[in-house]
């Protein structure tokens, strides 16, 4: 079976057709909903939903996983960092940061910080001991500020293909 090539957009991104996105927007609404349904509602055969649902996970465009609240689970302490950070290190720094357990978000930016993370951690403590440990202890972390989250009012992961 000859291997069909991805496209690619005007900005060079691996293009998805609408069929596509449609199938992404099903599984957005509800990551378990079965081939056949989507199939159904789409007018399509299951085996062209499981097919392009497969591609698209080994693409790396979808991933389906179970999201939980973090606070109902046992971890009630949540933040986002910013760290401003030595130029020649910012993806030396950024990389580290991404192996952390504790860190669940990591971007490079522009705007008054090079690098924000989200933390996940069990408690206050926890958190001290990241950031008085683990943070200050990569090289070319210059600075950073910390935002702890007081209530999480929304976290979605519905927002569609657009």
């Amino acid at each position: 079976m000859r291997e069909r090539r991805a496209a690619l957009d005007a900005r060079g991104v691996e293009a998805i057709d609408e069929l596509d996105k449609r199938i992404i927007e099903h599984l957005q609404e509800d990551g378990r909903r079965p081939f056949t349904h989507i199939a159904g509602e789409l007018g399509v055969s299951e085996a062209a939903v499981r097919a392009r649902t497969n591609r698209l996970v080994e693409r790396g465009i979808l991933q389906i996983v179970g999201v939980t609240d973090p606070l109902r689970i046992g971890f009630r302490q949540m933040a986002m960092i910013g760290i401003r950070c030595e130029a020649s290190k910012l993806m030396a720094v950024a990389e580290q940061l991404a192996e952390f357990p504790e860190v669940d978000y990591v971007v490079v930016t522009a705007g008054a910080y090079d690098i924000l993370v989200e933390t996940v951690c069990e408690d206050n403590e926890a958190l001290l001991h990241f950031l008085a440990e683990r943070l200050r202890g990569v090289d070319g972390v210059r600075d950073t500020e910390t935002f702890v989250y007081l209530r999480m009012l929304k976290q979605t992961y519905q927002w569609g293909t657009r």
